[in-house]
């Protein structure tokens, strides 16, 4: 899979939740973890299941870093 967006993370999804129109899927990079909110429709045809490799792709405009 060839994308343009440069923000591409290997991960192992840990938990698939599905509403009636969304998905959360929650993905674990190797330490960090991330949810991502998609349709319910999308996470049917890509057949997510709990352990499946995945590539969490981010695609911002910005990106805001904090430090105490």
């Amino acid at each position: 899979m060839r994308l343009s967006a440069r923000n591409q993370l290997p991960g192992r999804v840990t938990k698939v939740r599905l509403g009636a129109v969304m998905a959360e899927v929650s993905i674990d990079l190797g330490g960090p973890k991330v949810v991502a909110a998609i349709t319910r429709e999308s996470a049917e045809v890509l057949g997510l299941r709990e352990g499946d490799q995945v590539t969490a792709v981010i695609k911002a405009t910005e990106i805001m870093v904090g430090k105490e």
